[in-house]
């Protein structure tokens, strides 16, 4: 089960482990994938096989001693038998290291704790900085967030909050990839684990926003409607004004800027200038970078002072 899929309990308890299951459809995620931001071992195993029963609790034990420098795959391969078919395994156990996309070494059998443990120092040995800082697993989540990968950058919130709890980033940022999954809950209880004094952070801030928006969209009704009323009436502000809210939840943000931008040229006293502030929240929540705050501020100011 995936962080995205927990749909309950806290975030701790939703981080992504340092050992999984893979199958054939994941591997290429859970091994190649992450292995290049560090060493993966796979584990090939069966049910059947003694030895394989054997290695497996010192492995799990190794790779948590290792403190995060390097995960565990496993994979059964009476379930999974492509994967271990191409790559050749005749005999299990079987582990083979990863590092950067590609097979790096590898073991047969049911070696001893101490030999496990000499394979993982020595795999893990001279890696440029060591393990990646909390910086730079923060700075790799917003990235692959930005191209729409939402369960890696959780997989990543998650790694840095197994590391540090506290992580304000992290906590927000997990909570951000609830909220576009549309789990809104479960952002609400990720973000309960931010300090109070920590409140006023940016990231915070946004994340809050993306949910006070999400909350007032659920109590308007079809956009549909909305957009009839508007039809019908356009100096009806107020349905205007809940119109953007649900264009904005159905993740129409240029439409939703344009109808807040109406009412703003249109009456800027209205609602005690409503329609600027809740375009203001609009680009909180969607973050200073994001084309739709960038077009939507120009567009704005152009109004505020010409």
């Amino acid at each position: 089960m995936t962080i995205l899929e927990q749909g309950s309990g806290a975030a701790p308890q939703a981080a992504a482990d340092l050992i999984k299951d893979t199958t054939t459809q994941s591997f290429v995620r859970d091994v190649i994938e992450e292995s290049k931001r560090q060493p993966v071992l796979i584990d090939f195993w069966a049910q059947w096989c003694g030895p394989c029963k054997q290695l497996t609790p010192i492995l799990e034990k190794a790779v948590r001693a290792a403190n995060g420098k390097v995960k565990l795959v496993k994979m059964n391969i009476d379930e999974h038998p492509s994967i271990p078919g191409q790559m050749g395994i005749q005999s299990i156990p079987a582990v083979i290291a990863f590092v950067d996309g590609r097979p790096a070494d590898g073991f047969m059998g049911a070696v001893p704790e101490s030999q496990v443990n000499a394979f993982i120092e020595k795999l893990t040995a001279g890696m440029p900085g060591g393990a990646p800082t909390a910086a730079e697993l923060l700075q790799e989540a917003e990235a692959v967030l930005a191209e729409g990968d939402v369960q890696t950058a959780a997989s990543i919130y998650a790694e840095v909050l197994r590391a540090d709890g506290t992580n304000v980033a992290a906590i927000a940022g997990l909570a951000r990839c609830y909220m576009q999954t549309g789990a809104t809950e479960q952002a609400k209880k990720t973000l309960g684990l931010v300090p109070e004094a920590k409140r006023e952070d940016a990231a915070v801030k946004a994340v809050q926003a993306m949910i006070d928006l999400a909350e007032q969209a659920q109590s308007l009704g079809p956009i549909a409607e909305l957009e009839q009323k508007v039809a019908a009436d356009p100096l009806d502000h107020q349905a205007r004004f809940d119109l953007a809210i649900a264009l904005n939840a159905a993740d129409r943000r240029e439409d939703a800027t344009t109808h807040l931008l109406d009412i703003v040229k249109r009456d800027r006293k209205w609602n005690d200038d409503g329609a600027r502030k809740q375009l203001v929240q609009f680009f909180e929540a969607w973050g200073p970078t994001d084309d739709a705050t960038v077009e939507g501020r120009k567009r704005l100011s152009t109004i505020l002072f010409s």
